[in-house]
Formats: C-alpha cells, sequence, structure tokens
C-alpha cells in the first residue's frame, strides 16, 4: 500500500517537466492527464453501544474473508500524570498473561486464529488489534476480552520488561531526532503529559508492579471503550461475542479531557551534538485540532508548502539544492488541539542555508497566492491520498476512529474531499500568512553548535534570537563550553 500511495503520489503531483534525474524529464510534459478525483464513499456502518456504556461499530467492507478488530480505550500517555511511560509498560505487560493463558499462550491462540495482537499506546487511547480469518472472530473477541478485562499483570514479568523499556530510552536519547522531538515538545507543551517525551531511566526503574495495577484499575472500562469491526464476517455472530465478552464489564471512569496551553514562539533551542555530520531541524507552533474550520484549508496549504513529495520546501531543498533527503511537515493533532511542524535533517554546513529556504518558502506562500495548477495538483493529491487512505480495514478503522474520537460530525468523512476540492489558492495565502507566522514558532536545531550557531546568527530572522542550549533529556546547559 505504501508503495501504491507513493507512485500515485508521482503521477499526479509533479510539476510539469521536473526533472528526475539527469536529463530524462522531458517524458512528463507528456504525461496523461490526471482524472477528475473521486470522491470518497464510505461504507454502511452500524454502531450500538451496550448498558455499560461500550461502543461497538461494524463495517462491512471488501471481499477477503478476514476480520479486522481494534478494540480502543480511551487511556495513554496523558493519563499517568508524571509518571511518564507508565501507560506503555502496563500495555506491555497485559500481553504477558490474561485469565487462564500465559503470554506464550496468548500468542499461540491468536496464530492459530490467522492472525496475531498487538498492543499500542498514543498520548490517548491503549488499542487491542487483531486480523483474523472471518470464522474466527467471535473467538479473537473473546481471547481480546480476557485480556484487556482479566490481565494478570505479573510481576514475575516486571523487572524484565522494564528492562526493556530501558534499552528503549537509551537508544531514543542517544538518537538526534529524538531529542529534537523531546526539545521541541516539552518547549510547546510545557509541563502538560504532552511536553514529556521521555522519562529518566531512575523514574523507570522506580515502578512497581503496584504502580501498574493501580494505573490499570484507574483508567480500564467499558465508557472508555469502543470495538471496531471490519471485513467480511458474520455481524451477530460478532455482536453476540461482545456483547458475552464485554457485557458484564465495569462502567469505569469517563474519558480523560485535559487540554493543554500550548506556547508560541518565538523561541530557538540548540541541542549540541559533537560532530555531527548532519543537523536535525524541527520547526512549529500549535494551531488547532481537526473540528477548526480551518482544518482542512490547513491541510492543504500543509502539503503545498512541505507535507507532499512534490511540495516547495522539498523541490527547494532536496530536489534544486541537495541539502536533505526527506524534510516534510505535518499537522498533528491531540484532543481540541494541533500543531503544525516541519521536520528535516540537513548537512551540517548547509543547516543555516537549508533554514533560510525554509524560512523563504513560508514567507513566499503566505505573501503570493500558488499558480492555479499547483494549487489543482496539490487539491487532487490530497483527495487521491484521502482516498487510498480508506481503501482497507485498516485504514477505515483509523478514519472512524478519528471523526469519533475528535467528535466530529456523521458526515465529516465523505464531505472531506469536496472540503478539500474547495481551497482555493488565495485560501491557500491567507491560511499560511493567518496560521504560519514565523515570529510564533519554536525551532529546535540538533548539531555541532560550533558549526551550526554562527550559520544561524547570520540569518535575517534570527538576528538577535536568544539561543537556549539544552541537553539530550532537555535540561538547561548552564554553561556553553561544556555544551559540546
Amino acid at each position: 500500500m505504501a508503495r501504491l500511495i507513493t507512485l500515485f503520489a508521482l503521477l499526479i503531483a509533479l510539476p510539469a517537466g521536473a526533472q528526475t534525474g539527469g536529463n530524462d524529464g522531458d517524458w512528463l510534459a507528456e504525461r496523461p492527464k490526471a482524472g477528475e478525483p473521486k470522491n470518497f464513499d464510505l461504507p454502511e456502518i452500524d454502531t450500538v453501544e451496550l448498558d455499560n456504556g461500550l461502543e461497538i461499530t461494524f463495517i462491512p467492507f471488501g471481499l477477503a474473508p478476514k476480520a479486522t478488530i481494534s478494540a480502543r480505550i480511551r487511556t495513554g500517555n496523558v493519563n499517568e500524570g508524571e509518571n511518564t511511560w507508565l501507560a506503555d509498560i502496563a500495555a506491555e505487560l497485559m500481553s504477558e498473561g490474561a485469565g487462564e493463558r500465559t503470554g506464550e499462550e496468548i500468542a499461540i491462540a491468536a496464530a492459530e486464529m490467522g492472525g496475531d495482537l498487538e498492543v499500542g499506546v498514543d498520548p490517548h487511547v491503549t488499542a487491542f488489534d487483531m486480523a483474523v480469518l472471518s470464522g474466527h472472530a467471535p473467538d479473537a473477541i473473546a481471547l481480546m476480552g480476557d485480556v484487556i478485562q482479566r490481565p494478570a499483570l505479573p510481576e514475575d514479568d516486571m523487572e524484565r520488561v522494564k528492562a526493556n523499556f530501558i534499552r528503549n530510552l537509551s537508544v531514543a536519547l542517544s538518537q538526534p531526532r529524538g531529542q529534537a522531538a523531546s526539545a521541541f515538545l516539552g518547549a510547546l507543551y510545557g509541563d502538560h503529559p504532552y511536553g514529556r517525551v521521555f522519562p529518566t531511566e531512575a523514574q523507570l526503574r522506580s515502578y512497581e508492579i503496584d504502580d501498574v495495577r493501580a494505573y490499570y484499575e484507574q483508567n480500564f472500562g467499558a465508557e472508555r471503550t469502543h470495538i471496531y469491526i471490519a471485513g467480511r464476517f458474520d455481524r451477530d455472530a460478532a455482536e453476540a461475542a461482545i456483547r458475552e465478552s464485554f457485557g458484564d464489564w465495569r462502567e469505569g471512569p469517563a474519558p480523560l479531557v485535559a487540554p493543554p496551553d500550548p506556547r508560541m514562539g518565538p523561541e530557538v533551542i540548540l541541542v549540541p551534538r559533537a560532530s555531527a555530520p548532519q543537523s536535525t531541524i524541527y520547526l512549529g507552533l500549535p494551531v488547532f485540532g481537526p473540528e477548526n474550520e480551518d482544518a482542512i484549508p490547513l491541510e492543504v496549504t500543509n502539503a503545498l508548502l512541505g507535507g507532499s513529495f512534490s511540495s516547495r520546501i522539498t523541490q527547494n531543498i532536496r530536489e534544486d539544492k541537495g541539502y536533505t533527503y526527506s524534510p516534510t511537515s505535518q499537522i498533528l493533532y491531540n484532543y481540541q488541539d494541533g500543531y503544525w511542524r516541519f521536520r528535516a535533517d540537513v548537512t551540517t554546513d548547509v543547516t543555516g542555508a537549508a533554514l533560510g529556504e525554509v524560512f523563504k518558502e513560508i514567507e513566499r506562500l503566505g505573501a503570493e497566492a500558488p499558480p492555479k495548477d499547483e494549487a489543482e495538483r496539490t487539491r487532487n493529491y490530497m483527495a487521491g491520498i484521502f482516498v487510498l487512505k480508506n481503501a482497507s480495514p485498516w485504514g477505515l478503522i483509523d478514519q472512524i476512529a478519528f471523526t469519533d474520537f475528535h467528535d466530529l460530525p456523521g458526515d465529516w468523512l465523505e464531505d472531506y474531499v469536496p472540503r478539500v476540492l474547495d481551497v482555493s489558492a488565495e485560501d491557500m495565502r491567507q491560511t499560511a500568512a493567518q496560521r504560519l507566522q514565523l515570529d510564533n514558532m519554536i525551532l529546535v536545531v540538533v548539531g555541532d553548535l560550533d558549526a551550526i550557531k554562527p550559520q544561524l546568527e547570520s540569518l535575517p530572522r534570527l538576528s538577535g534570537a536568544t539561543f537556549d542550549i539544552r541537553d539530550e533529556t532537555g535540561a538547561p546547559v548552564e554553561n556553553e563550553q561544556d555544551a559540546q
């Protein structure tokens, strides 16, 4: 699917005459005109609610005899408070044994159904996912019911699981993108859980099994749970299995709503990485959630600016100047909150030049509406990618769960493509001018301080800026001479 999306993006989004290497770009000028964008038609979905508050959404889709099941519980890193990664440890331990089964027996049972059980945690949701042969859907639901409602949370496995997370922490803290993300989100969200990317090693070592069990008891329950089933399955049998497995589960607490108070820039943070051959750049600012009327215009504007392979920033600092391989910009959403972020790894000696080009592209889009053909290509790209993203059971579940989580209108998915196609070139200019103001942005650069700081100081945009030096954990560095 990733390869198909990339090919589709290339076919509809590259500008006429763009060079793909050497002098072979002429064929693009003769390429067939892309067809009209297709609307997205949502399958006939059905949602029911049990007496304890648990919701079930059935999504008939496709021809393959498989059922894709995702149980999503509204608890994640935002619920762990100051105990960073406790939610992740709890989720890992839940798959180590439940009901009468050990972790190994759970894995074998899932494999015998033609799938496996995957558990994942994000800031807001803990998800339990299985894709099995259609006839095994009721058995898969029963297995998930055991893991979700009756986890053993074995004390004997606690030290091993913590040791794995300590190794993961060590690796993450050694990576420039991890360092940049920690500094950026810490500056953006401060002491809110969104801003706590990494725990300390001492913090991880301090967690005991009673902390995990308390977290589970305080955060899991039917009222926070939504089960999605997509594919080909016996709907009545699936509903009966869910009622049997989950109907008597306690309601538990209502979903936690913990809105952040994100900070605007300007702020410049440097994280030293001695002798680094590359610099990692994060640049961004808070925006809004997807419920905002400007969310779709901003998504289209972002695709033109930096969020697609043929975006202006990519064409500038990758294709034209060769400063970087894979620059990208994104809009990332939390509940009733979101932020825009540009990210790139650039060669150390062109860090300032690359950043100057990024500034230039943001300012240019805010000052001048893009040509109509460029705007049309961007709209078509966004519409096409959206339809492709919804062409699989997992894609559909993700999109429907997204609308449920953000309390979006029932017609939001089917209205998405028409709303994208309604975004004009002038709308893109106004959105960039109003929503992507450089004076409000937070900039983080991880790299060789001796090499990059003079380059940044020479940029007019950063003239007179104060540079906040941080170490890889995000802690301030008092003595700049010791920073490297």
